[in-house]
């Protein structure tokens, strides 16, 4: 099989059967390595170094316009045509959807599920990542320290919705396990590691989510899916 995108001339496939994933161990990025894992789909992964400023490369832009990462390329996607999909929300679904793993086909408890992926993307993501760039990258150096305030303000908050959600109920959906928690775990797992702000949030009021965090950093796929890239 010969895969013909742009982003082969840059990344070559040795596995050009299996599912295509470019991506570096990021919040965003583990998201996909964690589902793959889960899973159990045959892939093959390209480290994309986002420091050398590989994202901006012609056959990545070509692969994602936006220039981020995670992207795949699915040499079996609908139809057996081949599928170029960008934005971690959307990949989990498809990913989801194309295996029939951790997404309920009950179409209420599926858009229910979709809900808090999309809660994720357009609120934890954006807030939790502010905090990261105000209190341990660049605008660590600012001299004004409202903008960091802000965001630890509203990452807390955001803890407090998690944590709430999470009273009676082993997952974000309940007894199962599902994308919702695989869109938010790396997040929270930086938040207080990688980012250090544990004590900045008061990370010990929210004891269901330590203990929620606890329970998917266990988990095999989930520890083998933060290292996907990883070097």
């Amino acid at each position: 099989m010969t895969l013909n995108h742009p982003i082969f001339s840059r990344w070559p496939a040795r596995h050009p059967d299996r599912m295509q994933l470019f991506s570096l161990p990021t919040p965003n990025g583990v998201k996909v390595g964690i589902m793959l894992e889960e899973t159990g789909l045959a892939y093959e992964p390209h480290r994309v170094d986002i420091i050398a400023h590989e994202h901006h490369d012609p056959a990545f832009v070509a692969l994602n316009p936006n220039g981020k990462i995670p992207a795949i390329y699915d040499p079996h996607g609908p139809g057996e045509q081949p599928l170029a999909l960008f934005e971690s929300g959307a990949i989990l679904i498809y990913l989801a959807d194309k295996t029939g793993r951790f997404l309920s086909t009950d179409p209420a408890t599926r858009y229910e599920t979709i809900q808090w992926v999309m809660w994720q993307v357009g609120g934890v993501g954006p807030m939790f990542g502010q905090v990261g760039f105000f209190n341990k990258f660049a605008g660590k150096a600012y001299e004004d320290k409202r903008p960091l305030e802000r965001y630890l303000t509203e990452s807390a908050r955001l803890l407090g919705v998690l944590d709430e959600r999470l009273a009676g109920r082993d997952w974000v959906m309940g007894r199962d396990y599902s994308i919702a928690d695989i869109s938010l775990l790396g997040w929270v797992r930086n938040l207080i590691g990688f980012y250090e702000a544990r004590e900045l949030v008061g990370f010990e009021r929210f004891a269901r989510v330590q203990q929620w965090l606890d329970r998917g950093l266990c988990r095999p796929g989930v520890q083998r899916g933060l290292e996907v890239t990883a070097a």
